[in-house]
């Protein structure tokens, strides 16, 4: 190390001090010696000096280092990553990067209308059957590298030994606890199969420790937690929810830690001095998460109250101390520190939710969150407007404060978030039930909630809306139960599988060639179900700038609707992303307010 250090401050003096334009993801090693960050699809360290290190030098618009291509940034770091695909080591010493080449990926254009000529944005956006980008993983180790110049010698670099070439997505991988160690899962396109490999940071030679397969699809681990014998992970293969599994480093013991109907479980930290591991989940109730301990003897206690959802935790790297952010849909957020805590007084003021829950056709169990309007009485008739999603997994019904819309109370309109059982309540009994149709499931479902509304005499008309997967689920509300539903407004909606990304699609409709049928049901098929005469009315929004569901999806639904003679409401932002924002977001608002007066109460 002593030699690499003092190459680097001899190239200090001549290497610029000053951040370059077009800088990106700017992420300091643990012990604040180098900060690494993107610049035009390589990748480089800076040091408290300013002296810069070039990593790599091949990046390009099509070869990005450490920088993700935008399927794996979408769809397996998420945007909260903002792109960046590399990781430091615990002990500083090493970088680790993904290295996607986008030159088979097809570009997809996104037009602005702004300016005299506007202007082109290109993303390469695979879509359903089409080539995913090549991934390498490489490894630096600082202590060993040569530089010239500040370049790093290409050779320093250790490939990770796999195939690029194989259909395979690899995920968010972690570092071992003595940096020696680089653990990657992989799983193939049609994601049914999971592999844990261990990477040698040294030569990126690689161990499979760890093989799992499954009847639909299998989701990456979102955390580990590691000790001297091995890590923790939870997955969902073996009961139909979430369990806590150990697993040595040499992949011969694999042991189940929990039981019981655990979902949307994180693990936060494990105890250095009794092993006892945190984590939270929805454990006792399918609509609260709550922080819980378990210890080596398999026993798990609940450490926050159970009738409060545990919005965020924080355990200290000793676990002395564990502090919760907590709420419920009718208690606003409080902190709870070590055991103690002041609870708010429940707003008087504000028409609350409450969480009511209803049978799906098969026994299953759905829930909503429902909010009356304040002077609420069950012999007049009020119109209701259902807030949906429906996407597999997502859970829009969860029992947290959420500041309370008071508008469709102070309006006289029953509020309802409807889930369905692909929701994630139920389990993997629940999410699987969408597998090669995304929508047909959840499309009953929310007609179930519609009809079982339809049962209370002071219901009348009933709207719908959602957004992105929501809106697919709206756009087939309208079109297929109008006797149901009176009004619904679409944002931002898939309505052809075969326009939306790879990895998200094919996960839950296996590829093109694998389900021909699947594909071939889309909701622009359904157009001639939908009357059209304004007895009933869709609106549809889009942002023309939306990088994840394309503004071609809602323009080929458009097209369609016209084709047919269909009546209907269209709102398009200029430029407008995936949500809409800033003014944007004010007028979508105020402007579908002016439609539920106008479809649900006839004003």
């Amino acid at each position: 190390m002593k030699r690499f250090v003092l190459a680097f401050l001899v190239l200090a003096g001549s290497l610029s001090a000053a951040a370059q334009p077009g800088e990106e993801n700017h992420l300091w090693a643990p012990d604040s010696s180098f900060c690494a960050y993107n610049l035009g699809g390589d990748l480089y360290l800076r040091n408290s000096s300013g002296a810069v290190l070039r990593l790599t030098t091949d990046g390009s618009d099509v070869i990005l280092n450490g920088y993700a291509s935008w399927v794996y940034f979408e769809e397996i770091f998420g945007r909260p990553s903002d792109y960046r695909s590399f990781w430091w080591s615990p002990d500083s010493k090493k970088i680790a990067f993904y290295r996607y080449d986008d030159s088979r990926v097809p570009m997809f254009p996104i037009y602005s209308p702004f300016g005299q000529d506007g202007t082109l944005r290109r993303t390469h956006y695979p879509k359903a059957g089409e080539p995913n980008p090549p991934v390498k993983i490489g490894i630096v180790d600082l202590s060993k590298a040569h530089f010239r110049k500040g370049t790093l010698r290409a050779g320093d670099i250790v490939w990770a030994d796999f195939d690029p070439e194989e259909d395979q997505y690899f995920g968010i991988p972690f570092w071992g606890a003595d940096s020696k160690t680089f653990f990657v899962g992989r799983e193939p396109r049609i994601q049914n199969t999971y592999d844990l490999f261990a990477v040698s940071a040294a030569d990126g030679s690689r161990r499979a420790i760890y093989h799992e397969t499954y009847k639909t699809w299998l989701d990456w681990p979102e955390d580990m937690l590691f000790s001297e014998e091995g890590l923790y992970m939870v997955r969902a293969f073996e009961t139909g929810w979430e369990q806590i599994y150990f697993l040595s480093y040499d992949g011969v013991r694999f042991e189940r830690l929990t039981d019981g109907s655990n979902w949307k479980t994180r693990l936060l930290r494990r105890n250095p001095s009794n092993g006892d591991i945190y984590f939270t989940s929805q454990r006792d109730s399918r609509v609260r998460s709550c922080l819980y301990r378990l210890s080596p003897d398999g026993t798990v206690k609940a450490v926050t109250p159970k009738e409060y959802n545990v919005d965020r935790a924080e355990v200290s790297e000793d676990c002395s101390s564990v502090k919760a952010l907590l709420s419920n849909c009718r208690t606003p957020r409080f902190t709870w520190d070590n055991g103690r805590f002041e609870l708010p007084a429940e707003p008087d003021s504000l028409a609350l939710p409450q969480i009511i829950e209803l049978s799906a056709e098969d026994g299953q169990t759905m829930y909503g969150s429902i909010i009356y309007p304040k002077d609420f009485d069950p012999g007049k008739v009020y119109p209701v407007h259902i807030e949906i999603y429906g996407g597999p997994g997502t859970q829009y019904v969860v029992d947290r404060w959420r500041a309370p819309q008071q508008w469709w109370s102070e309006n006289g309109i029953i509020h309802l978030v409807a889930d369905v059982r692909s929701s994630g309540h139920t389990g993997r009994a629940g999410t699987d039930l969408v597998y090669k149709n995304l929508t047909a499931s959840p499309i009953r479902d929310f007609c179930r909630w519609a009809t079982w509304l339809r049962g209370k005499a002071y219901v009348g008309q009933i709207g719908v809306e959602g957004f992105s997967f929501g809106g697919t689920n709206t756009a087939l509300l309208l079109l297929d139960h109008s006797d149901l539903f009176r009004c619904g407004i679409a944002g931002g909606g898939v309505y052809d599988w075969m326009l939306y990304d790879t990895h998200y699609t094919e996960r839950f409709m296996s590829t093109p060639a694998d389900n021909p049928e699947g594909y071939a049901d889309k909701v622009t098929g359904h157009v001639k179900n939908y009357p059209g005469d304004c007895s009933s009315m869709l609106r549809l929004t889009h942002g023309t700038g939306d990088d994840n569901v394309h503004f071609q999806s809602t323009l080929q639904l458009v097209d369609e609707l016209q084709k047919e003679g269909k009546q209907f409401e269209l709102m398009i932002y200029p430029d407008g992303m995936h949500g809409y924002r800033g003014a944007q977001g004010r007028h979508s608002w105020e402007s579908d307010k002016l439609f539920w007066l106008k479809y649900l109460k006839n004003q």
